[in-house]
């Protein structure tokens, strides 16, 4: 008997409470709160990613300023394809992790389901679509060659007969096999190994992305960047077949923020304007 009284008793003070107000005042705020997180839990749960929760990004973190370690810890990867990467998820109410590998493995762990999306300052070529689908383009690209100061290699036109560096498997490694014949043409692992080949004498220039290039150019004294355009390109971001609804989430994401100016303010902040 006591129980019963106890309960209904408890449930008079409830109704008491409700009926001045008592239980009313947050409501509001904790109903705010639902719906601020509505959509990135809808967006989330909109795709289907490698692990849930996270969205998994594979990179080559030694092609500055797309992807880099930070020298404030030596760890953290940064870069324009990182900050894009990170909106992206963001937007989808994912958390990034980015995966740092060889740059020849990239497309592969986007096809075979290893990894969500790859990064990595890649350009658009119809080979690679027949693997991987690639997002909206959101940036341009420029082949550039490296030199030692007071080469005689003055544009493209004179690399035929020279030894030329590039790293491994990039459009800039294809389209000097294409145009100057394998057998003059030494692949490495990354721009940097490139440059080093270059400065022991090893190459006589090395051919490779041109904002990298600069990059790598002004670490490296006696190096300078030709004032000449080998080729011209389109960066995105790779994504595997299967995943068309992930495509279709980051295109719309994509597309939004270069639109509004965002995607060129992070590309901004890692090139500066000449």
């Amino acid at each position: 008997m006591k129980k019963i009284l106890a309960i209904a008793l408890a449930a008079v003070m409830v109704l008491s409470l409700a009926a001045c107000g008592g239980s009313s005042a947050p409501a509001p705020a904790a109903e705010a709160a639902k719906e601020e997180a509505a959509p990135a839990a809808e967006a989330s749960s909109a795709v289907k990613t490698v692990q849930g929760g996270k969205l998994i990004m594979a990179t080559n973190a030694a092609f500055p300023p797309y992807e880099f370690v930070s020298d404030e810890d030596g760890e953290t990867i940064v870069g324009i394809d990182a900050e894009i990467a990170g909106m992206i998820a963001s937007e989808l109410g994912l958390e990034l992790e980015i995966q740092d590998m060889e740059f020849a493995s990239i497309l592969t762990a986007v096809q075979t389901g290893k990894v969500d999306v790859g990064f990595a300052g890649l350009t658009v070529t119809e080979e690679r679509l027949q693997n991987v689908n690639f997002t909206s383009t959101y940036a341009k690209g420029v082949q550039s060659i490296i030199v030692p100061e007071g080469s005689d290699i003055k544009s493209a036109d004179d690399l035929a007969g020279h030894k030329i560096g590039v790293q491994e498997s990039t459009t800039g490694h294809i389209y000097c096999e294409d145009d100057f014949g394998a057998e003059n043409v030494t692949a490495y692992s990354n721009g940097a190994m490139a440059v080093q080949a270059l400065l022991t004498g090893n190459v006589d220039c090395v051919v490779i992305d041109n904002n990298p290039a600069k990059a790598l150019a002004e670490k490296n004294e006696g190096l300078t960047v030709l004032d000449t355009t080998y080729v011209e390109e389109d960066y995105a971001g790779a994504v595997s077949k299967d995943n068309k609804e992930l495509l279709d989430a980051m295109n719309k994401i994509l597309d939004a923020k270069i639109a509004d100016g965002t995607v060129q303010k992070i590309i901004d902040k890692y090139i500066k304007a000449d």
